[in-house]
């Protein structure tokens, strides 16, 4: 009991989370150690891994993010740190640019960032309830939708096995 107590009280917890707009990000560009601090800041809460250089260098390696301009960052550099760092327990990290650079085609990337951080503050703040999600009305809404479904799920999933897990005690053979 004591466990769904724990439960309970990291759903009301969820409930305040506030996640950064794209307007409430700084306006100026970031150098890499200012980076990983804002994102592992804003991500803490949740309970994500945290952000190292070494994961950011790796986007920019692959092209999964732009690389930095003199090393410093942009906001459109941090809103899709923040996304990956968000979806890539659940998806490749080339499924996370490709969703992103899918969802973007059709919104610009202030409104496609705004709108997912938006859905997912909303189900954040109605854990535990029954809600019903409006129908979606197009396959980008469908996917960002269902995307945010996945990073609610996988952090209600983890704090529960966080809570149940228990030792395994072995069993002597005779």
């Amino acid at each position: 009991m004591a466990d769904f107590n724990q439960y309970t009280r990291w759903e009301h917890q969820m409930h305040g989370v506030k996640l950064p707009r794209w307007d409430d990000l700084p306006k100026f560009d970031l150098y890499m150690d200012q980076v990983t601090a804002l994102i592992n800041d804003v991500l803490g809460p949740l309970g994500v891994d945290m952000i190292t250089p070494a994961m950011i260098n790796n986007y920019v390696k692959h092209n999964v993010i732009l690389a930095p301009v003199k090393k410093k960052y942009q906001t459109m550099q941090l809103t899709d740190i923040l996304m990956i760092s968000l979806l890539k327990p659940m998806f490749q990290t080339d499924t996370v640019r490709s969703g992103i650079d899918q969802i973007t085609a059709g919104d610009y990337p202030k409104q496609a960032y705004d709108n997912f951080i938006d859905r997912l503050e909303d189900r954040l703040h109605h854990l535990g309830e029954d809600q019903v999600q409006p129908a979606a009305k197009d396959l980008n809404e469908k996917l960002m939708q269902v995307a945010v479904d996945a990073v609610v799920a996988r952090l209600q999933s983890e704090k529960l096995l966080h809570l149940i897990k228990r030792p395994i005690r072995k069993i002597e053979k005779k």
